[in-house]
């Protein structure tokens, strides 16, 4: 269970949205749907092979209050630039006070 004086953490949470290219084709970009308060924690850190080459992940438990329209796909933005991309969210205890989201770390 997360105290609530751990949510320290300012997070944008943004779904994905497709929107036209302007040449037909569609892209993929994200919406913000609002700011949380998120406790993170990181979970671990492995390798993982990406176009050929080895890349390093990171992997992180974001814990926020809970809402029901958080799903996998989405992803946090923090005020430094960081991004989680969300893989998956589970209520920890099932009493719908928390939710906890399992991400990764883009682009790091």
């Amino acid at each position: 269970m997360t105290a609530i004086g751990r949510l320290s953490q300012r997070l944008v949470l943004e779904r994905p949205v497709a929107v036209g290219d302007g040449a037909g084709g569609r892209v993929e970009t994200f919406a913000a749907l609002g700011e949380v308060w998120a406790e993170i924690v990181p979970a671990g850190a492995a390798e993982r092979e990406i176009a050929g080459r080895l890349d390093g992940v990171a992997s992180h438990r974001i814990a926020i209050r809970h809402r029901g329209d958080v799903r996998g796909g989405m992803r946090f933005v923090a005020a430094d630039g960081r991004v989680f991309r969300i893989l998956a969210t589970f209520d920890a205890d099932g009493r719908r006070r928390r939710l906890v989201c399992v991400a990764e770390e883009e682009g790091r």
